[in-house]
């Protein structure tokens, strides 16, 4: 039987470092695309995610499993990235968000790319869309970026990103509803994307 993560990380606590490669290989990509998403520059998330590693694991003697391990390290991932931001340690690059630093090449944007394989017109409407996109979610607040990609990209629920981000549930409410609202202004443009974002926000308030 696999063992979960939060065992994972408690036998690394324990001396266990094969453990640790373990987890190391299963949240790298996710780690690194994450990152990337928030400093907008693949070498520096690679080495920011080579960074929350070294955090995790030299935090291995005080780990205790009081919430899931995929909130703590994010919660360490977000503060990294944060701080990256402030310091200006990153280069600001002309890419689309929902771009993977693994691969560097565009993912479907959600709710945009249509299923059947888009013509050059079609992929052009589509790139101008990703940058518009991008800038609008580049422009938000840090902890309202950082709280939407962990909703959207990281699909964390509400106590999760909360506790990632170090803060109540109300509060990240507020966060995500701002972020959305903004998000739907800027992007009204976009046939589509307003009622996503006003749907976002509608589900939102009712939790």
């Amino acid at each position: 039987m696999a063992r979960s993560d939060v065992q994972l990380m408690l036998d690394v606590k324990a001396g266990d470092d094969s453990s640790f490669e373990l987890l190391l290989r299963k949240y790298r990509a996710p780690l690194v695309n994450f990152l990337y998403r928030m400093v907008g520059d693949s070498g520096t998330a690679e080495d920011l995610a080579q960074e929350v590693f070294l955090r995790v694991y030299r935090a291995r003697a005080q780990y205790a499993p009081s919430a899931k391990f995929t909130t703590w390290m994010f919660r360490i991932a977000t503060n990294v990235a944060l701080n990256s931001r402030r310091d200006g340690r990153h280069r600001q690059m002309e890419v689309s968000i929902d771009q993977t630093a693994e691969h560097g090449e565009s993912e479907s944007v959600a709710m945009e790319v249509p299923d059947r394989r888009p013509g050059i017109e079609q992929e052009l409407i589509v790139r101008d869309r990703a940058a518009l996109i991008r800038r609008a979610v580049e422009a938000l607040p840090e902890k309202q970026r950082a709280a939407v990609l962990l909703h959207k990209y990281q699909e964390m629920d509400y106590d999760e990103i909360a506790k990632a981000l170090e803060c109540s549930e109300s509060a990240l409410k507020s966060l995500l509803f701002r972020a959305y609202e903004t998000l739907r202004i800027e992007l009204a443009p976009l046939v589509g994307h307003a009622p996503q974002a006003s749907k976002r926000n509608e589900e939102v308030r009712s939790r």
